[in-house]
């Protein structure tokens, strides 16, 4: 009775419960000449816009040697971005702070934020694999997923989310995509993945749909061989690629390929699809009209560096990718593409092509 009466005499509070501060609104940037900086720019300098490395998000002391050699990619080689991995939110945001005060160009800083931060973010607001939003079946669940995420990337210097998974869940032997899918109604995932990219978008992030044409009927690890995919067109058109068609009737900004092979779809060959044309630019580019950043997964996974080492970033971008991701070595992808330019394998115009796009 003591507890009911002590309960009783309370006041009930009636203000709001506490909500995630929105991320801050910037100032108008001035309007810059994209096609004067390109000019302005040498051609090594236009080849590191494309190339992203992978640095740690942990604490580092700024005369360490792991941090000396970050501050070269960005004082010497010129690179365009940085994917950033573990950390907290405070040392995520003291080097990418300290990196961007050395580069010359703001540089694109991605991370992979898939069901949120906290993937990556120690500390960060803790989701469901996506497979547990999809079961929901609310999209406005995949929405706040994405404006969460974008509230709390922003805030320590993350710009691109490589996010959302668009591929469809329909192999339980699949070891590495599972519950990371939305689902395997192909239908339904399209619906998730198109809030999700609204809900980073709308919040200040962009997002990145992944893995190009499709990861989710796999039964092998990118990361350490090459999977194969044995679907025909009418398989792709009706099942793998209409979650990215949603995420570009969604406007994403970019799409990430996947390193996997799809002799059905590429003159029976066995390579990764992120080196096959007739998948980065026959297929995203031309049939489904995507017209934003096309960007590999990394470079160093054992489904693509296994087999073209150094020269993953070039076969790469001749199939029709913009951005290189996480190559093995920073200067050696930057060497090989100027090779390949002297070579005439890559010309002028179209390196142009995808810097103007990064700028």
């Amino acid at each position: 009775m003591a507890l009911l009466a002590v309960g009783a005499c309370g006041r009930t509070s009636t203000a709001p419960p506490p909500q995630p501060a929105q991320f801050p609104g910037q100032p108008t940037p001035p309007e810059v000449d994209i096609d004067a900086l390109l000019e302005s720019l040498s051609l090594r300098d236009r080849i590191a816009q494309l190339v992203i490395p992978w640095i740690p998000g942990s604490y580092a002391a700024f005369d360490d040697e792991a941090f000396a050699r970050m501050q070269v990619w960005v004082d010497s080689l010129h690179v365009g971005g940085l994917l950033v991995s573990v950390g907290s939110p405070l040392d995520v945001a003291a080097k990418l702070n300290r990196l961007q005060e050395r580069s010359a160009l703001p540089l694109l800083v991605g991370s992979d934020l898939e069901a949120g931060t906290a993937i990556r973010l120690n500390g960060g607001t803790p989701f469901p694999p996506n497979m547990g939003i999809g079961a929901t079946a609310r999209d406005s669940d995949a929405y706040e997923l994405g404006r969460i995420t974008a509230l709390e990337g922003r805030a320590v210097g993350i710009h691109l989310a490589f996010a959302p998974v668009a591929d469809v869940n329909n192999n339980p032997a699949n070891p590495i995509i599972n519950v990371r899918s939305f689902g395997e109604d192909p239908a339904a995932v399209g619906r998730m993945v198109s809030a999700e990219v609204r809900g980073l978008q709308d919040n200040g992030i962009l997002a990145t749909a992944k893995h190009f044409p499709g990861h989710g009927d796999t039964g092998t690890d990118s990361h350490l061989v090459l999977p194969v995919l044995f679907s025909n067109w009418a398989r792709l058109d009706s099942v793998e690629l209409v979650p990215f068609r949603s995420a570009i009737a969604a406007g994403v900004t970019a799409i990430m390929s996947a390193h996997i092979a799809l002799p059905s779809m590429d003159g029976g060959l066995m390579r990764p699809g992120t080196v096959a044309p007739n998948i980065l630019t026959g297929i995203l580019r031309d049939s489904l009209s995507f017209k934003g950043l096309v960007i590999t997964d990394a470079l160093n996974m054992g489904g693509i560096g296994n087999v073209y080492g150094a020269d993953a970033g070039v076969r790469a971008f001749q199939a029709g990718a913009d951005l290189l991701l996480q190559p093995a070595d920073p200067a050696q992808a930057i060497d090989a593409m100027a090779a390949a330019i002297s070579r005439k394998e890559i010309t002028p115009e179209r390196l142009n092509r995808s810097v103007r796009r990064v700028l």
